[in-house]
């Protein structure tokens, strides 16, 4: 579905014309009856945190025996 409205009566609907291109919908704003911008939803860019492959062994959290905490102070 397609909607097409002039500037004006997008200016006072901006939100829901918002809201309706997020959900997919195709919208239009005309000036004089001529479409001249259409709003399209940004799509996310997806973030990588690092390249790094890193297994994390089950004891990590455990506290640190006395000779290894000893070594770090």
């Amino acid at each position: 579905m397609t909607t097409t409205m002039n500037v004006q009566d997008a200016k006072a609907r901006l939100s829901d014309l918002i809201a309706r291109a997020e959900e997919g919908e195709d919208v239009v704003i005309a000036r004089a009856g001529r479409p001249v911008v259409r709003l399209v939803p940004v799509q996310p860019r997806r973030r990588v945190f690092g390249t790094l492959r890193l297994d994390v062994p089950p004891t990590f959290d455990e506290p640190l025996d006395e000779a290894e905490l000893a070594a770090w102070e």
